[in-house]
């Protein structure tokens, strides 16, 4: 299959590479287009997390914050990417669109987020949510999920549905502050078309890399 044409900008890449000084500003225009075009969950990505023996583990969580400098995403302080987390702090994010057909792979450190700021984020979330994140004793073993539908009721009658649901002590939000960003788009014949973003200082640099 020959390779389609289509406009490139000043580096040769294609033009949906936008020459941005920093990842943020790109991120942020490639969300945008895939909010537009992924059937659902377009801020799901998945974290990559290490523990103390050096055994990584993956999973899928929603961005929900971003900052000039940060990506935050929300969980039980209790759960095993949290204890992984505290233990080593430093993370890889990945974002895939199939239906643009574009990759964004971000590697940094990470920190806990300001008690004011998840409280903020906590007090938007859905009732049931917010009360799930008091039932779920995450990442534990149970006998049966009536388990935690017990809790669900039990948690439901503590704190009725008009009355505010404080956000838990074992729940808060994550923030992994960049080093890294790369941004990746499917090519034919496997040549793909990659950009990276490598802090320096106070500066990002860019890199075109091979396929």
């Amino acid at each position: 299959m020959n390779q389609k044409k289509y406009k490139t900008n000043k580096l040769g890449l294609n033009t949906c590479f936008l020459d941005k000084k920093n990842p943020f500003e790109l991120f942020k225009a490639w969300m945008t287009k895939a909010k537009k075009t992924e059937i659902n969950d377009p801020n799901a990505l998945a974290l990559a997390t290490v523990n103390r023996n050096k055994q990584p583990s993956v999973r899928m969580v929603l961005l929900k914050g971003l900052t000039n400098t940060e990506f935050v995403f929300y969980t039980n302080l209790k759960s095993k990417k949290s204890k992984e987390l505290k233990s080593n702090p430093k993370a890889s994010m990945c974002f895939h669109w199939k239906s643009i057909r574009r990759q964004i792979r971000i590697d940094g450190s990470i920190k806990k987020v300001p008690s004011k700021v998840a409280d903020q984020y906590f007090n938007t979330r859905p009732y049931g949510s917010r009360i799930g994140a008091w039932a779920s004793i995450q990442s534990t073993p149970m006998e049966s999920k009536l388990d935690l539908i017990k809790r669900i009721q039990e948690y439901k009658k503590k704190f009725p549905i008009h009355k505010k649901v404080p956000r838990p002590p074992h729940w808060s939000g994550w923030a992994l502050k960049a080093n890294e960003v790369e941004f990746w788009l499917d090519g034919d014949n496997r040549i793909h078309e990659r950009l990276r973003y490598k802090k320096s200082g106070s500066r990002w640099i860019k890199e075109i890399l091979y396929p």
